[in-house]
């Protein structure tokens, strides 16, 4: 889920929110505000009750926030990469780059996020406690409670062992630690987290025939979700097993054909793209530097009557988003990277110097000859100078 908004950072990690998270939030600030607290605290004055579901809705993505950063601290602990946190309609996701170095680190890195919330849910409600015993009564104690309770749900509802919530991850570490085997234990916990989403669907779908209301589509749309996600990283264990021992500078194409930033497109389309068969060209400095990379796709997206005067510069995809990676670094490390490149392709740099790139096809060639590899033994392993010699 890609962020619409940039909040800036928080402990050095990069916080952004979804524009989905509007929904989510109207949802509940418009359901506290004219429902539940009207009904708890009647004859409170409207203008306080929208104070009131303002308040408690901003604190509870704040808490989301804090779940997710707990998440993104512990990993930046245990040497994992941290892209960045963004808030959504399901509420909160830590892109982590590559995967924990043990069952220990996997496990906590996963259990701290419920932990978090389980402590404010404690804390929002003692302090609610507190304010009772001292005569304290009306919105400000309903603020509190409602917060202890939904941090006390989210706690309990992301320990469910099924992935990806935070207790098939925790499943996930305790199954690598029995086995030994990291890709049998995340296949086991996405197997669980499929299940357990067919089965939010089926009791959505229950909910629906027998009992009015929305809360019966909620179910059918957050089982959707976890159904997907759980196959989703399956399909990612798979991957990262099948690509295990890959390094980058095997699968690249090496020495590729580089084009300077102050080229024209129209030249550039004269003189390389239609004289090779490649679809993407690094775009390097005089001294051989990566400062952009552009794609056949960028190039369609411009009117041909501004090709002559448009410089590759002006449309490449610039420096600072542009997906890195050095020749001896593990495949599997660079794939969430690949991922998040606006172009999909990932530029292999040596010293500061272009040396390589790698595309979507150049992974999915890979995959479909590891496959292969599995069914025949006798062809040569993934990753062996004899598969990828050229």
């Amino acid at each position: 889920m890609n962020e619409t908004l940039s909040l800036g950072r928080l402990a050095g990690i990069r916080i952004g929110v979804n524009w989905t998270v509007l929904v989510i939030f109207s949802l509940i600030l418009i359901g506290l505000s004219t429902v539940q607290f009207p009904v708890l605290f009647e004859g409170i004055d409207v203008a306080v009750a929208w104070i009131a579901g303002t308040i408690a809705a901003v604190a509870f993505f704040a808490s989301l926030l804090a779940h997710e950063l707990a998440h993104a601290i512990v990993a930046r602990h245990h040497g994992v990469e941290v892209d960045g946190i963004v808030l959504w309609l399901f509420g909160g996701v830590a892109k982590l780059r590559g995967d924990a170095p043990s069952p220990r680190a996997d496990l906590r890195i996963a259990a701290v996020g419920p932990m978090v919330s389980l402590g404010l849910g404690v804390g929002f409600g003692l302090l609610a406690w507190a304010l009772v015993g001292l005569g304290v009564r009306g919105i400000v104690v309903g603020v509190l409670g409602w917060l202890a309770l939904i941090n006390i749900v989210l706690a309990v509802f992301n320990l469910i062992p099924a992935a990806p919530l935070d207790g098939g991850r925790i499943l996930r570490a305790i199954l690598w630690q029995l086995r030994g085997d990291r890709t049998s234990a995340a296949v086991t916990a996405s197997r669980a987290g499929r299940v357990f989403g067919v089965v939010l669907i089926g009791l959505g779908l229950a909910q629906v025939v027998f009992v009015p209301g929305p809360g019966g589509l909620w179910l059918v749309l957050i089982g959707w979700f976890v159904t997907a996600a759980a196959g989703a990283e399956e399909q990612q264990a798979r991957i990262q097993h099948a690509l295990a021992g890959v390094r980058i500078g095997e699968l690249m194409t090496p020495d590729p054909v580089t084009v300077h930033p102050l080229v024209s497109v129209a030249d550039l389309l004269e003189q390389v793209v239609l004289r090779r068969r490649f679809s993407s060209f690094p775009v390097v400095d005089e001294a051989g530097r990566p400062v952009g990379l552009i794609t056949l796709n960028r190039i369609r997206a411009l009117a041909p009557e501004r090709r002559a005067t448009t410089l590759v510069e002006d449309i490449a995809c610039p420096a600072d988003q542009l997906a890195l990676a050095d020749p001896d670094e593990p495949l599997t490390a660079v794939l969430p990277r690949m991922g998040a490149g606006e172009d999909g392709r990932v530029v292999v740099v040596r010293d500061g110097v272009v040396v390589g790139i790698v595309s979507p096809s150049d992974v999915a060639r890979m995959l479909q000859v590891a496959d292969l590899w599995d069914r025949q033994r006798g062809l040569p392993r993934p990753g062996s100078q004899d598969h990828l010699g050229r």
